[in-house]
């Protein structure tokens, strides 16, 4: 089963396919080179949302589709949800 989705290799975030639960190892897939990928959940994600596939600072920038889509807003560890409590939109950041 996929749970999560990447657009690019040099995307930072996966999104995923299924709620995911806290907890879970996940299974990814990269849609350029439709390579797998693994992660784990450390808190719930719903569909749709945005997974960190690493840790990241404030002030770091969010790469989806290859392209910085925002700029991290408060500090985010791999496996959290990345959403509007942690990411500025880049046309706001």
């Amino acid at each position: 089963m996929i749970h999560f989705l990447t657009h690019d290799t040099e995307d930072n975030v996966g999104v995923a396919v299924v709620d995911i639960e806290a907890g879970m190892d996940l299974t990814g897939r990269n849609l350029s080179d439709n390579k797998p990928l693994k992660a784990h959940s450390e808190e719930a994600i719903p569909l749709g949302h945005k997974i960190a596939l690493k840790d990241f600072k404030v002030g770091d920038d969010v790469i989806k589709y290859a392209c910085v889509i925002g700029r991290i807003s408060a500090d985010v560890k791999t496996g959290h949800h990345v959403h509007t409590q942690n990411l500025k939109t880049k046309r706001w950041a």
